[in-house]
């Protein structure tokens, strides 16, 4: 059974799980809740969610707060923090982008955002990363870029950084913590304290730009 329920406003998409022992709950950043629970009762999957109202209220309210400006598709494009209208020169690439295409879904202009921050992103962040390698000293193998849902980098043990093309959404001061974030594992594979204090030593204001970052919620 997988279902939506309207509960207190809001719709909650219920997934029924049989081999579950016990009912979960989970907000996603877009503020859709959704319900995996064994039990098929309506009865007890309101009084479920009546118990967990309050944390439901506090978690939306928390995702709007912090939800990064969504932009009007066609018409605008969120780059570096700011919103730009689709017919600024920064936006040329994705102008063309949409101009060629025949059929315009959402599908096919949301793919043709993807590929125009996959091009903003190698083009400023590739400079940005050879730039904090050499203040840092740090060697990397490799540099990839691709869209991801939930993190805004890596580091891996073969010394290869994943960056978020999302991140061309973010003000460069983030973007810049996120590069030296991920270069710092090539020190410190963890987050202790020996690695923030590594991070703090290029970026002296890194304890707030880490909260800020996490306070952050990207929507497609």
């Amino acid at each position: 059974m997988n279902d939506i329920l309207t509960f207190k406003g809001f719709k909650v998409q219920i997934i029924y799980a049989p081999r579950l022992k016990h009912s979960y709950l989970r907000i996603h950043a877009d503020s859709s809740v959704v319900v995996k629970t064994p039990s098929k009762s309506q009865k007890f999957i309101l009084s479920f969610l009546n118990d967990k109202q309050l944390w439901i209220e506090k978690q939306l309210l928390k995702n709007q707060k912090y939800l990064q400006p969504k932009v009007n598709l066609e018409d605008e494009v969120l780059l570096f923090g700011e919103i730009y209208s689709i017919d600024s020169q920064k936006a040329l690439y994705l102008q063309n982008k949409l101009a060629k295409l025949k059929i315009t879904t959402n599908d096919k202009i949301n793919a043709a955002y993807n590929d125009f921050y996959k091009f903003e992103a190698k083009g400023y962040l590739i400079p940005r990363v050879e730039l904090f390698s050499q203040i840092m000293k740090l060697n990397y193998n490799s540099l990839k870029f691709r869209k991801m849902k939930s993190r805004w980098g890596s580091c891996s043990a073969t010394k290869t950084i994943t960056l978020n093309t999302q991140l061309m959404k973010l003000k460069k001061e983030l973007i810049d913590y996120v590069i030296v974030h991920e270069l710092s594992h090539l020190v410190h594979m963890n987050h202790s304290k020996e690695f923030h204090a590594f991070v703090e030593r290029y970026l002296p204001n890194s304890k707030e730009l880490r909260k800020n970052l996490k306070n952050i919620r990207l929507l497609d």
